[in-house]
């Protein structure tokens, strides 16, 4: 493994995850490797991995620069990036309320969007035929709503969950919430992103646009690409 980078970024074309890392450390222009863990030969349970990621799962961040520091856990590597390289608070937050606040959202995207859009991903797409079952992933299509109407009784009334400004909270939602859009919800129930949750749908547009972001979704999709020939 080259250290020519000051990360290294263990990560997966199509797993979430890991992308919205990618997008904090292009928005503040910090040098990465990545490498993409092979999940279909179950890489991620390796040991050459389970020694950087003992739960077996991407993302996990190398800092080579301050002596091979190992972080897992997308949203705590967020905060780790931040709290390391964003002095400026370009994308984070200096005030006690405000870190608290932060804090909070990363939380609700871990424990309240992650793992809903991702058993929503399981049942309708990624699942053996045999398994997938209409029941369940409607259940969790539901719960994607749900969860935009949270986001939206925020954002219908700031522009920003945090502070008004942009934040790594902000960040944390962007990979799930367009891969629910552009599959988990789409069509479902005449689902229309902007017009049912017009708050979500502008804040959504302003993260996506962004040079870093669009240029990481750029990237997902090239390895993706790649990864299906």
């Amino acid at each position: 493994m080259s250290h020519g980078k000051q990360f290294t970024l263990f990560n997966h074309q199509v797993g979430p995850n890991g992308w919205k890392v990618d997008m904090l450390l292009r928005e503040l222009g910090l040098s990465f490797e990545t490498v993409y863990v092979n999940l279909g030969q179950r890489e991620h349970k390796s040991p050459s991995f389970t020694k950087y990621n003992p739960n077996g799962r991407i993302p996990a961040l190398i800092d080579h620069y301050y002596n091979d520091f190992v972080v897992w856990e997308s949203d705590a590597i967020l905060l780790y990036i931040v709290e390391k390289y964003d002095p400026e608070h370009k994308f984070s937050v200096s005030t006690f309320d405000d870190k608290i606040i932060m804090t909070q959202w990363l939380f609700f995207q871990a424990s309240g969007q992650g793992p809903y859009f991702g058993q929503a991903g399981w049942f309708l797409a990624v699942a053996p035929p045999e398994e997938r079952n209409p029941t369940i992933a409607e259940r969790y299509q539901k719960e994607i709503l749900r969860v935009f109407g949270v986001l939206e009784s925020v954002l219908s009334q700031r522009q920003w969950l945090v502070a008004d400004k942009l934040t790594i909270a902000d960040i944390s939602f962007v990979i799930w919430n367009a891969t629910a859009v552009n599959l988990l919800v789409k069509g479902y129930k005449g689902f229309d992103f902007e017009k049912d949750f017009p708050s979500v749908h502008r804040w959504h547009t302003a993260l996506i646009t962004r040079p870093a972001i669009a240029e990481s979704l750029k990237t997902k999709a090239e390895a993706i690409a790649q990864m299906n020939r």
